[in-house]
């Protein structure tokens, strides 16, 4: 790999290590749905500066933005509103470790699609990460019988990330600038969301005290923008499952900071299935290299 996709990979890492504890601080006051509308809302407005400083085209047609539709309903919406709801019965770092292994299921999900069963390494590598998930999990579902919602709404969450992954990657290999497919992908995420509100009738508020204010702001900057953009530029350069490496770390740092903020206790299990988890991500991408 190339210098800048090393500067890519810490951006990620640095984005997703430190974004699942403020997302935990964003419950509460506001409806997660109304919380998705204000991130990503602006998250898009960013973004869009960002687009016309580097000249971006942001022009495109009816099949594009149709494409940018459903990048956003499955990318910047409905992915985090699983995620958001997932947080109430885990603890985030937890959230973190399910989120990772997206390189697993993205490489499971192409083989569905192409209808051809993926090679032994990439198979073995799969079954690895899995099991490794299943033992960190275990002793939270001896103490805590919310946490399987935890698992159910985090893996509904994963499978619309891989989506939104092979989408991104199959649309910037059409020519369309990373930049303008997110900044779309993100209005479109924004307006599906605003839908969701009003069937549900939700009030649209937002909390004005500093910690809610404040894990927005972060989850903006750096969660949303710094972090989609660096990991869909890494899509587009090296592909879906290459871009998985920063899967391997990034779980550790959240797994920390739950443990520094909220308490999460860890056991050998806990060990020896990140070790587990962290080896099948490891193993996936040797595969795919």
């Amino acid at each position: 790999m190339r210098p800048f996709d090393f500067l890519l990979y810490t951006g990620v890492v640095f984005a997703w290590s430190t974004s699942w504890y403020p997302l935990s601080l964003q419950l509460g006051v506001v409806e997660v749905e109304v919380s998705l509308i204000w991130r990503f809302a602006a998250s898009a407005a960013l973004m869009f500066c960002i687009a016309r400083w580097f000249r971006v085209t942001l022009r495109h047609g009816r099949e594009e933005h149709l494409r940018f539709a459903v990048l956003g309903v499955v990318l910047f919406s409905t992915n985090f509103a699983l995620y958001y709801t997932a947080s109430l019965y885990a603890a985030s770092g937890l959230l973190a470790v399910i989120l990772s292994t997206a390189s697993l299921v993205n490489v499971l999900m192409v083989a569905v699609l192409t209808r051809s069963p993926p090679p032994a390494l990439q198979l073995g590598a799969a079954v690895t990460g899995l099991v490794g998930l299943g033992l960190i999990f275990l002793p939270e579902l001896r103490e805590a019988s919310g946490v399987g919602y935890a698992i159910l709404f985090g893996g509904l969450g994963t499978l619309c990330f891989c989506t939104g992954n092979l989408l991104s990657a199959a649309t910037q290999k059409q020519g369309i600038h990373v930049l303008a497919s997110t900044c779309w992908g993100m209005v479109y995420g924004t307006g599906f969301m605003i839908v969701v509100s009003l069937v549900r009738g939700h009030d649209f508020i937002i909390d004005p005290d500093r910690i809610y204010l404040g894990s927005l702001a972060w989850l903006v900057v750096i969660s949303s923008v710094l972090a989609f953009c660096s990991y869909l530029t890494l899509i587009g350069r090296i592909g879906p499952g290459r871009a998985g490496y920063a899967t391997v770390i990034f779980p550790v740092f959240a797994l920390l900071i739950s443990t520094i903020y909220e308490d999460y206790q860890w056991s050998a299990l806990s060990f020896a299935g990140l070790a587990l988890v962290m080896a099948g991500n490891v193993m996936m991408i040797r595969a795919r290299d």
